[in-house]
């Protein structure tokens, strides 16, 4: 079987519904969804692309240091974001807007953290940030604290009781550089070990800041996840309907005790790694002009056409999704400057003396100025 027969993928690039030898397992699943989460899965993508290049717009304009694109990842993103189930927790790496804000985190809160206004973005422990742990700059870094919190739930009795609207999962998103690091080794070690309720999702968007994925390795980067003894799917990244059905299906395995599950997400990353790259320098134009014509918006879009939606549906999508990217402007122009205490809260999970110690210090030593300081 050739890697692209053995690719899950449900859409073909024009949007018509031509499942692939290896997703017609998976087409049930998708039979089985309404018109009306088809359609929030292209009013998911179209959002995040106009917030996305909201945030792109303002770090040029000096209101952010730093940001990261995720234009072309947005149909692995929505979804195996939809596939989740509340009770599942989430740890991102820093691409993943539309995971978070599916999630329910405030895309405002990412700014924060881009702008260098808050430590971490938000609190994970808050429900309205749908167990959504913070973004990880650390490459790969996320995937050992995902598998030991796995861990904890199968010592916990968390998973496995065959239960999948209580059962618990958790999901890991990381990139095909980050799968080049030791950390994500070493938790695929331990999930295989453990048989954790476990997904590692990765989006491999062909490049590693400017390291292409033929410089990584020499085979699938599915088959790294083969090698520990986890059960690998290759999926179409730009298919949001082949993301949806095979995250889904996974999430449910790996809770229900079959053990965790990686999924290697074919998609491309259209823009560049971060607002301080310029990829011009290391891709050409032939390449970025193929993967354009993949465009995961554009091929949902035309599938939806193809059923029948109609014309006002897309203009109230796009209506939406400029509120939303224009709602990000006022919200970021509005931040203000943290607290010169800030630095010292949320350190520890619970009041620690040392952190109030040092607090106390650092008031007294900008006291010691007067007021005119």
């Amino acid at each position: 079987m050739t890697a692209d027969s053995a690719t899950v993928r449900v859409l073909d690039a024009d949007g018509a519904f031509a499942p692939s030898p290896a997703a017609e397992e998976y087409v049930p699943l998708i039979e089985a969804l309404p018109d009306s989460e088809l359609e929030q899965f292209y009013r998911d993508m179209v959002a995040i692309r106009a917030i996305d290049a909201q945030a792109t717009n303002l770090q040029r304009q000096g209101q952010l240091a730093l940001w990261p694109p995720s234009r072309g990842q947005e149909a692995a993103q929505v979804g195996s974001a939809r596939a989740s189930r509340p009770q599942d927790t989430i740890f991102p790496s820093y691409r993943e807007h539309a995971v978070t804000r599916i999630r329910g985190v405030d895309p405002v809160d990412i700014i924060k953290l881009m702008r260098g206004v808050a430590n971490g973005g938000w609190d994970p422990s808050d429900p309205r940030n749908g167990k959504t742990r913070i973004y990880t700059l650390v490459l790969g870094s996320q995937t050992l604290h995902a598998t030991g919190l796995a861990m904890g739930l199968v010592f916990d009795g968390k998973c496995g009781t065959g239960d999948v609207d209580r059962d618990e999962a958790v999901m890991v998103y990381y990139g095909d550089g980050a799968s080049s690091q030791g950390d994500v080794h070493e938790a695929m070690v331990f999930a295989a070990s453990y048989q954790t309720p476990e997904v590692f999702f990765l989006q491999n968007n062909h490049w590693a800041i400017s390291v292409p994925v033929s410089t990584q390795s020499r085979v699938p980067l599915v088959q790294r996840g083969t090698g520990y003894g986890i059960e690998s799917i290759r999926v179409d990244g730009n298919d949001v309907l082949a993301s949806y059905a095979v995250t889904r299906r996974a999430l449910d395995e790996a809770r229900t005790g079959l053990g965790p599950r990686a999924i290697e997400a074919v998609t491309y990353r259209m823009g560049a790694h971060t607002t301080s790259d310029d990829p011009t320098k290391y891709r050409g134009d032939a390449e970025e002009q193929e993967w354009a014509r993949r465009d995961p918006i554009a091929r949902m879009r035309a599938f939806l056409e193809n059923r029948g939606a109609a014309g006002s549906f897309f203009a109230d999508v796009e209506s939406e999704a400029a509120e939303a990217a224009e709602d990000l402007r006022v919200r970021t122009l509005e931040l203000g400057a943290p607290g010169p205490d800030a630095i010292f809260d949320h350190v520890y999970s619970e009041p620690h003396p040392l952190m109030a110690e040092q607090k106390a210090w650092q008031a007294q030593y900008e006291a010691s100025f007067g007021g005119d300081a």
